[in-house]
Parts: structure tokens; C-alpha cells; sequence
């Protein structure tokens, strides 16, 4: 607790009555100025007061309001999942605990299945919660009209094939699928390295089927409360058949379908329940031809035998680094647009960066472009080709010692 401030002290006269009387009328005037130094002292004291007075009204003021809410009975959030003539059927997040509660005529009315409310101890529902759907979709990136198309991406014919067949077919030709008698594959799984075009392969299947592409990676699946993984799962699917004609496209899949252990800890159980959800909603699909998934990974050694059985990724493609010639047509697609020297050779380039993956390559025309901009030139030469892969080897030797990543 702060002390009170200590007050200045009284100024006294003290004249000499022997003085004569210019002596004590300078008496008089020193005194008078002593007053008032001691009367602005006065004051600046009272202001800080009084801003300490404010300071414990407010700190009161908090404390009243915390001390109500502690006195306030806490309130869980459940999920509406049936309505009927004996009252409401609510789910409890958390502990996924069903009840039956009665509610009222006018709280029937404003009620849904699938809304959010909040309920007691008694398990009565207090009021309804604001959609979350919304809020939880920022966590997705959507993209109603993707602009990658198919000649954006190089070296990767064969697997782009096998991906039109399984996600663009269905979409654009559902009858003849209809006709031949056979469902179209349920999923699309790509793997392979980082920065080999796997999100480019699924955008440019999204822009030319006029789907909506729904982007989420595998890690925001993993949510911090219970419960909370496997509702974000559902929104995403209720998401997608919103939007459809639409693309589910799950980045790091690995993150929330790697495979089971004995681990009893909370968060391998909040993660393997998300994953459980992820499988429900694969196999919950009646009609698959508006809604296609198509999921990623790098680590396809880690993925559960669950996500991998047939009905659910009925196609495993794998996205390997470009090979010379791949290598080649991808650097020719990333410098379409910059003003290169006659003598920039793509092939001996591409000879030069065994291992790249196309977003290295990406990257390597960025820098190039860069040496020449730093040069005040308009022109891209060879030799800014070949700065830009030396520092990027460098880097590359320096964020990996002892390990070489690219041989020439």
C-alpha cells in the first residue's frame, strides 16, 4: 500500500521588530512567496490524490465484478443434436455426455438442430451461442476461383493425370462414371518431398472444375481443448458442402492421422479422436461428386493403416523432385515473364540443380532476378543464374552441415 505523501512544512515570519521598515516589508514578501510555493506543493499533492482515489475506485470496482463472477455458476457449451416432444437432446463438448433437458415454449422456438448453446450444472440451457462456424473458418483458407491451371505446372504429367482422373472426372463427368457402373476414387493422397507442386496440382484441379478449394493444414486439426479438434473437422466438411461444387484440401495430414501407440497422455487422445472424426466424415459421404478430397504429406512412413485402406484414399501418387527435363520446363515456366540474355541455358541449369524441388527453382529465378535488379540491369543473364544457385547452396550447406542437399 502506498504512503500518504508527507506535507511541506508551514512557513513562519520571523521579523526582527527592531528592523526598519523596508526590512520587514522584504520580510513580508519572502514570506508571501513561501506561501505560495507551499499552496502549489498543496496542490500538485491533492491532484495526486485524487488520481489514487480514481485508481482505487476502478481497482474496487474490478474486484466487485470478479467477485460476481465467482459467484456465478459456470456454464458449459453443448451442441443441439435432436429436438422432440420431450425437450432437447444436447451434446456436452468435452466429454461428447448426451442429455435430455427440457426447454421451454419460447426457447423451442429460437432452438435448432446443430446450434450451440450454453447449459448449468443441471444441464438447462442458459441461451444460445453465436455460430461459430464463421470464426472456426478462418482457420481455412478459401479460394472460390483458384488461378493455377495445369500449364503452371511442369514435370509432373503423369501424376496430374492420375489426379484429373480421380478429383476432375467425377466433377465434370459424374454420368459416365454412372453409366460404366463404378464408383470414382474416394480420395487422392499425394506425397513426396516439400515444394514439389502438390498444392498446385490440387488448385489447378479446383480452378478448372470451377470448384471451391478449402485449404486447412493437418496441424490446425490439432486444437487445445477437447472436443475441439473433431468439431473443426466437421465445420470443414460442412464447409465444403456449402460451397460445392468443392476441394478439401488437407495439408500435413500427417499431423492428425499418424499412426496410433499406447500412449495414454491427453493430447494423443484428443489427437487420435480428431482423427476418428476425419475417418467418420470420409465414410460419411453418400454422393462424392460434388465434394472431392485430396490430402498431403511429407511423411508418408508416419501415416495410421486406417487413412491408407481403400474407401478412403483410393489413390496413393507420389510427387517426386523433378527430374532434367522436368527441371527444365519448370524453370522455363517461372521466367515466362522475365526479360532473360539470349545465352540463359535452361538445360545446363537444370543439370546444375539435381534435387531441387520445383519451389527451389521458384526461388532460384527469384534470386536471379534479384542479382540483376541489384546491378541496376533489365536483363537477366546466365551469370546471375549462377550467383543465385551459389547462394543458395551456401545457404542451404548452412541451414544442413554435413549434409549435402544438392549436387552438381
Amino acid at each position: 500500500m502506498s504512503r500518504s505523501p508527507s506535507l511541506p512544512d508551514r512557513p513562519t515570519l520571523d521579523v526582527d521588530p527592531d528592523s526598519s521598515p523596508e526590512e520587514r516589508l522584504d520580510a513580508l514578501r519572502s514570506h508571501y512567496e513561501e506561501i505560495l510555493t507551499v499552496n502549489d506543493q498543496l496542490e500538485d499533492q491533492l491532484a495526486s490524490v485524487r488520481d489514487h482515489q480514481q485508481e482505487l475506485r476502478e481497482r474496487v470496482e474490478d474486484l466487485q465484478r470478479e467477485n460476481e463472477t465467482l459467484k456465478t455458476a459456470s456454464l458449459y457449451i453443448a451442441t443441439v443434436e435432436d429436438l422432440n416432444e420431450d425437450g432437447a437432446i444436447l451434446q456436452q463438448h468435452g466429454n461428447n455426455q448426451e442429455v435430455l433437458t427440457d426447454v421451454g415454449d419460447r426457447l423451442r422456438q429460437k432452438l435448432e438442430v446443430g446450434d450451440r448453446v450454453a447449459i448449468n450444472d443441471s444441464f438447462a440451457v442458459q441461451r444460445v451461442l453465436d455460430d461459430e462456424t464463421d470464426a472456426r473458418a478462418q482457420a481455412m483458407e478459401v479460394d472460390e476461383s483458384p488461378t493455377v491451371e495445369y500449364e503452371d505446372i511442369g514435370g509432373l504429367d503423369e501424376e496430374l493425370r492420375e489426379v484429373r482422373e480421380a478429383v476432375e472426372d467425377p466433377l465434370l463427368n459424374a454420368e459416365q462414371f454412372e453409366k460404366i457402373g463404378v464408383e470414382p476414387p474416394s480420395g487422392v493422397l499425394l506425397h513426396g518431398p516439400p515444394g514439389t507442386g502438390k498444392t498446385m496440382m490440387a488448385k489447378a484441379v479446383a480452378n478448372e472444375t470451377n470448384a471451391t478449394f478449402i485449404k486447412m493444414a493437418g496441424s490446425e486439426l490439432v486444437q487445445k481443448f477437447i472436443g475441439e479438434g473433431s468439431r473443426l473437422v466437421r465445420d470443414l466438411f460442412d464447409l465444403a458442402e456449402q460451397r460445392e461444387p468443392a476441394i478439401i484440401f488437407i495439408d500435413e495430414i500427417d499431423a492428425v492421422a499418424s499412426k496410433r501407440t499406447d500412449s495414454k497422455t491427453s493430447g494423443d487422445a484428443e489427437v487420435q479422436r480428431t482423427m476418428m472424426q476425419l475417418l467418420s466424415e470420409m465414410d460419411g459421404f453418400d454422393e462424392r461428386g460434388d465434394i472431392r478430397i485430396i490430402a498431403a504429406t511429407n511423411r508418408y512412413d508416419m501415416l495410421d493403416e486406417a487413412i491408407l485402406r481403400p474407401g478412403r484414399f483410393d489413390r496413393l501418387i507420389e510427387v517426386p523432385n523433378p527430374d532434367a527435363e522436368a527441371r527444365s520446363r519448370i524453370l522455363s515456366i517461372h521466367t515466362d515473364e522475365m526479360n532473360l540474355a539470349e545465352a540463359v541455358d535452361y538445360d545446363a541449369l537444370a543439370e546444375q540443380t539435381e534435387g531441387f524441388s520445383g519451389a527451389q527453382l521458384e526461388s532460384l529465378s527469384t534470386e536471379a532476378g534479384m542479382f540483376a535488379i541489384r546491378d541496376g540491369r533489365d536483363e537477366v543473364t546466365m551469370r546471375d543464374f549462377q550467383d543465385a544457385l551459389d547462394k543458395i547452396k551456401r545457404n542451404a550447406e548452412d541451414d544442413s552441415p554435413g549434409h549435402s542437399v544438392y549436387v552438381q
